[in-house]
């Protein structure tokens, strides 16, 4: 489990996360969802040993972050980043020499599924395949724990929702536990087995989605407005 204790993140006088604590159970899928500036993409560096907190303590499985966690923690940031001379196949090469886990037949069925060509460039890809693509490095990794953030945003709405629900297919829900911070709940929400909502960098509420509908008869996005107006 992915364990915050009493955690604060400040950037000089800015607070993005404020002594908070919270639990990430493993094997679940958990959506992290939140308006832009909550803290969402702050609180998947951390478990990621991207960033460090102020005060208090994140912990995976007991261990304390840092930047060796990687061995066991697959990050898909939210930035359009890339390297410029790579190709799609150039990235895949380059992520197998960097995590023994990544598999790379598991990867060449991600990039038939995405519809990606492996030897065009990134920088000729739309920002669309290269969110795709961003996706296809992260789920090729056989890692304990998969952060994604605003995995989805550059996709075309029109495909969103296939992609969404074809992703299912490549995590091994006996193993892997995934966490993805986004604001598109719609299209996420049927993969979602927990919801964790944050606001002004203080984790507010948790809840399991199945119990959400049986027993309160709410969507997610319905809960979260609750939760917000409270």
């Amino acid at each position: 489990m992915i364990k915050f204790e009493s955690v604060t993140k400040q950037y000089g006088k800015d607070i993005a996360l404020g002594q908070t604590s919270i639990i990430f159970e493993k094997g679940k899928i958990t959506g992290l969802l939140g308006p832009n500036g909550s803290g969402k993409s702050t609180s998947l560096k951390m478990m990621a040993g991207l960033v460090k907190p102020t005060k208090g303590f994140v912990t995976v499985d007991g261990e304390k972050v840092d930047r060796t966690i990687a061995k066991k923690v697959a990050y898909l940031t939210e930035l359009d980043f890339y390297y410029e001379p790579f190709t799609v196949q150039n990235m895949i090469d380059f992520y197998a020499s960097q995590f023994t886990d990544f598999q790379n037949d598991k990867a060449e069925k991600l990039l038939q599924f995405m519809k990606l060509d492996k030897s065009k460039k990134l920088k000729h890809l739309s920002k669309g395949n290269r969110g795709r693509l961003k996706l296809v490095l992260a789920l090729a990794r056989n890692a304990e724990y998969v952060l994604m953030d605003e995995p989805f945003s550059g996709l075309d709405p029109m495909v969103r929702n296939s992609i969404v629900k074809g992703l299912l297919t490549y995590v091994d829900f006996g193993k892997q536990t995934i966490i993805i911070a986004t604001h598109e709940i719609d299209e996420i929400e049927p993969l979602l087995d927990d919801v964790v909502l944050i606001k002004n960098g203080n984790f507010l509420a948790k809840q399991n989605v199945e119990q959400l509908r049986e027993n309160q008869q709410l969507s997610v996005k319905d809960w979260m407005i609750q939760q917000f107006d409270e």
